[in-house]
């Protein structure tokens, strides 16, 4: 994926220092699952990462955000999905994702 990661934003927030304003994001990052995207598919999957239980979350310059990502949940065959699921809770109730590099041509270019 050309050395980018994966995170979803919690938060946008602004602070003034010096009569200047800062833009940040509260991020939950997110890993690559293997070295390569996946065989079936062509798309990269990753997962919220979780060390001991405990989100991986920090705070990034709004600057150093690229682009927007589409993710996908990674359906298993033995998993129940509820007919009250909506797209609110997805990032909650799925562990893993596919990077949608077929959304449009710049997402097709980078997550190749």
């Amino acid at each position: 994926m050309h050395g980018f990661e994966v995170a979803c934003v919690l938060a946008f927030f602004s602070f003034f220092f010096d009569d200047k304003e800062y833009q940040y994001a509260l991020i939950h990052w997110f890993c690559r699952v293997g070295l390569e995207p996946d065989q079936d598919t062509g798309m990269w999957i990753v997962e919220p990462e979780n060390a001991n239980k405990h989100p991986h979350i920090g705070i990034v310059h709004v600057d150093s955000i690229y682009c927007a990502a589409h993710l996908i949940p990674v359906y298993r065959t033995n998993q129940y999905i509820s007919w009250s699921l909506t797209m609110h809770d997805t990032l909650d109730k799925f562990t893993q994702f596919y990077i949608n590099k077929f959304v449009d041509h710049h997402a097709f270019e980078i997550a190749y």
